[in-house]
């Protein structure tokens, strides 16, 4: 996408609205301190296939991305590949990102260029040999991603259109709310029906009508903003820095947002 003439002159104000459905804070952000905008990266994400060290994307030039162009985010986004050509592991859920609007990527490069640099490289992955060749990525992508296609329902009404590129891009819900393969793959019969944490600690829930049918819109547009469920529990662990972030959004996305997930087809949980 180099010299794309639509990823010029991106909105911070708009990108900041993208950076917080995107939940990029959530792993981004420097552990051990409060500022969730310090992007210094570093946090362990725990994997069957090792642990992965989340990057800086702070706009330090040297241990972050501020030497990138819009376009290297854009193909990073998108494509899943770093400036350098090389392929990314998914564990950053470009599989999703990758139906971003070319809009929402120049936007939210307007804002990240707004934020305070963080010097500072995390340490390496931790993977056993065996994955730490990215050449063997190309493969993973034939068989499980599709460049630039997402996978949501669109019907032409404008709200539920607007929840599926939220819940199905945006803000990658499958990624924690499905059941992987041995490749690391979401598998279709399980999206959205919940999974093994993928970090190893717990049971991410269904969120199919088979198992919150009984929620209406206005609970799930409540639990996005408050992270209060219909039967006066509170939504825990990683869920409750995804609300800190849909908290900020508009009602209007957060409604579209529950239009979709209520649409969504119901599938039976898979056992843990």
């Amino acid at each position: 996408m180099p010299g794309d003439a639509r990823l010029n002159g991106g909105d911070p104000a708009k990108g900041a609205l993208v950076f917080a459905a995107g939940d990029c804070a959530s792993c981004h952000a420097t552990p051990g301190q409060p500022d969730r905008l310090k992007l210094g990266g570093g946090q362990a994400l725990a994997s069957p296939f090792g642990t992965f060290r989340v990057p800086n994307i702070s706009p330090d030039p040297v241990d972050g991305i501020g030497s990138w162009s819009p376009s290297d985010l854009a193909n990073a986004l998108i494509a899943g590949v770093s400036p350098d050509r090389q392929h990314y592991y998914p564990v950053f859920p470009y599989t999703n990102y990758t139906g971003m609007t070319l809009a929402d990527v120049r936007d939210v490069y307007a804002y990240l260029r707004t934020l305070q640099p963080v010097p500072g490289r995390p340490p390496p992955h931790d993977l056993p040999l065996l994955f730490r060749f990215r050449r063997g990525l190309a493969f993973w992508k034939l068989l499980f991603f599709k460049e630039g296609q997402s996978e949501a329902v669109v019907t032409g009404e404008p709200v539920h259109d607007r929840g599926g590129y939220l819940v199905e891009t945006l803000a990658h819900c499958a990624e924690c709310h499905s059941t992987r393969n041995l490749l690391g793959a979401i598998k279709p019969s399980t999206r959205f029906a919940g999974g093994p944490d993928p970090e190893g600690t717990g049971f991410i829930p269904n969120i199919t009508p088979s198992r919150i049918g009984g929620w209406s819109e206005g609970d799930i547009v409540r639990l996005l903003e408050t992270g209060q469920t219909p039967n006066h529990g509170r939504v825990g662990s990683s869920m409750s820095d995804v609300v800190t972030n849909t908290a900020k959004l508009p009602r209007s996305d957060r409604e579209a947002i529950a239009r979709y997930i209520k649409s969504l087809p119901p599938r039976p949980t898979p056992h843990p």
